[in-house]
């Protein structure tokens, strides 16, 4: 079996590199543009849809089959929806966010004309010596708001800084990289997805490894609302979606492993391809759990939904505390990659 341990530091290193650009679901260009960096630096071929999803492309064996694997790079994030008299912004989430976990948390604000603005989301009761209710005031949209890091007192000062409605809200996502291998982080969902697909394409660059079949890796931009990859280019027969695994109740996935979902909320997924995916992760001793999703939805949720002739599946690394401040650790992100691996090109995990 391939030793992917040298791919650790890569892995990490890609991860913090998505994670550390701004792209809150709507607003992801900076994060394309890094994706396309990184492929044509590999020697693939990069090019864009009209709603701006990324393709990487890699020749196959086999070109008579298409496949293609489906990571998100949208992010949660906020809007601006008005700026209150006294100079601060309020917002509405973009995706679903724990909002209580927003509380204090620094982000930025990204104006029309391209200026950016630092600022904290605060409750609207933010000082435990003035107000009575500090602690005990909800923390939901419609009682917190963004304090600018600027000097105004009143609307009028902060729409002379070219802030309006609409203008997107970037939460800072605070990542850390371990000695003992977590990664923690907001946005793992699903930035460690994205970080395992551009790895995986530096493994079959690096070492020479051609898939068994045309293999596209697609980079959606708004699966967070629900249509990443409503898109799916014809020639493609089956999507394997990359994104996270869940983590809690009765769920089975840790941190540690690579979850095969059976089922989310839109329904189950393609019973051969699940199975073939348990299968190769059995083959190969990789630690999994199947399991499945009850609040989730999926690139391939979409893709099905848009009508796309195609089966589907979806794997990931178990990510805890998912939509607030996430963690999952290299041993989930590499059994993740080594079962892209052998989905792909099942003969590689043995060079």
């Amino acid at each position: 079996m391939m030793d992917l341990t040298p791919y650790r530091d890569e892995l990490m290193q890609t991860a913090r590199q998505l994670l550390e650009v701004d792209s809150p679901t709507g607003y992801c260009r900076d994060v394309i543009a890094l994706i396309q960096q990184k492929a044509q630096a590999l020697g693939y071929g990069f090019s864009t849809i009209q709603k701006g999803c990324g393709i990487i492309t890699i020749p196959g064996r086999d070109t008579s089959k298409t496949v293609m694997l489906s990571g998100h790079v949208d992010t949660l994030g906020l809007m601006v929806r008005s700026i209150t008299e006294d100079g601060m912004l309020t917002f509405v989430p973009l995706g679903g966010p724990i909002v209580p976990t927003l509380d204090g948390e620094y982000c930025r604000i990204r104006t029309r004309s391209g200026q950016v603005y630092t600022g904290t989301i605060l409750s609207l009761s933010p000082a435990a010596h003035v107000f009575p209710d500090s602690k005990t005031r909800p923390r939901v949209p419609e009682e917190m708001a963004v304090r600018l890091d600027a000097v105004v007192r009143k609307k009028e000062d902060v729409e002379a800084l070219g802030i309006g409605t609409g203008d997107f809200i970037c939460i800072d996502p605070k990542t850390q990289i371990t000695e003992n291998g977590f990664l923690k982080s907001r946005f793992i969902d699903n930035k460690g997805g994205s970080a395992c697909m551009l790895t995986l394409a530096s493994i079959l660059s690096n070492r020479k490894l051609v898939p068994k079949y045309n293999t596209l890796l697609f980079f959606s931009i708004y699966e967070e609302v629900g249509h990443g990859a409503a898109y799916v280019p014809q020639q493609v027969s089956e999507v394997l979606a990359v994104d996270m695994g869940c983590i809690g109740m009765d769920l089975s996935c840790t941190e540690y492993d690579v979850s095969i979902c059976a089922k989310d909320s839109s329904g189950p997924y393609d019973y051969d391809m699940v199975g073939e995916l348990i299968a190769l992760a059995k083959e190969h001793n990789l630690s999994y759990a199947v399991d499945i999703y009850p609040f989730y939805g999926s690139d391939v949720s979409a893709s099905l939904k848009g009508g796309n002739n195609i089966r589907g599946a979806l794997i990931g690394p178990g990510v805890h505390a998912s939509h607030g401040m996430e963690r999952t650790h290299w041993e989930g992100l590499k059994n993740t990659l080594a079962l892209m691996l052998a989905y792909v090109d099942p003969s590689a995990m043995s060079r």
